[in-house]
């Protein structure tokens, strides 16, 4: 069975590795025996909205951004009526950003975001969200990754976790990220799935439970992938 990933603007938003996402999702995806196509759009035109089974929007600077919210405006519209019916969606930094009402950069000018989601982001000159991070949450347990933005993104939506050690959505909150029906929108890095491989099969279940495709978890083993996981947080932890 086919397995449609969609990876937006892949020239532009791929900063610290967000492919690393797509690699990880069509390794397992084999395991499983789907057969992952890979589509790196650069046009919204090239987008067939009946075969999309995933997206990846990932992360980039300031003006790489600004390029890619003209052609994501073109779809946003049809964008948010697919997250609305359960589209599986990673969204990373400033992939995340877009799907706010609102960016506001450092000189106070905003650029309109997709307003998918209703939430904003400002960003700040007190000081830069920086370093390695850890969230708590229920559905995955300890998420870990790497953050690094000054935009500071205000909500009152389900956060994907609560952060125990690094940076969340702003520097007031403890708050990271944002989960929405099947969308998940973080500013973790890394990248994030080949890290925390429950988001991986989460993502994986979702297709597979929505095509009906008989699947066995058990013939993955994700023990080196778990293990790095575990090392990695007590390397960050010093425990």
């Amino acid at each position: 069975m086919e397995y449609h990933i969609y990876h937006m603007f892949p020239k532009l938003l791929n900063l610290y590795g967000d492919h690393g996402n797509i690699i990880t999702l069509s390794f397992f995806a084999k395991k499983l025996g789907l057969r992952p196509i890979v589509h790196e759009i650069d046009d919204v035109s090239q987008i067939d909205w009946n075969k999309i089974d995933f997206m990846l929007i990932g992360g980039g600077s300031d003006r790489e951004q600004a390029l890619v919210t003209s052609q994501l405006a073109l779809i946003k519209d049809k964008l948010k009526e697919e997250i609305e019916n359960g589209l599986p969606v990673l969204a990373v930094c400033g992939g995340y950003q877009f799907l706010g009402n609102y960016y506001q950069d450092s000189n106070g000018e905003k650029l309109e975001g997709l307003q998918i989601l209703d939430f904003y982001t400002i960003a700040q000159n007190k000081e830069r969200m920086l370093g390695n991070t850890i969230v708590e949450t229920d559905q995955f347990d300890e998420v870990i990754g790497f953050v690094n933005h000054a935009g500071e993104t205000f909500h009152e939506l389900m956060p994907l976790g609560v952060v125990s050690y690094g940076y969340g959505n702003n520097l007031t909150s403890k708050n990271e990220g944002v989960v929405y029906k099947n969308l998940i929108g973080t500013y973790l890095h890394g990248p994030l799935l080949p890290r925390n491989p429950k988001i991986t099969l989460f993502f994986l279940e979702l297709f597979m439970k929505k095509n009906n495709y008989e699947y066995n978890l058990d013939c993955l083993d994700l023990s080196m992938e778990e293990n790095a996981r575990l090392e990695h947080i007590a390397r960050i932890t010093n425990k």
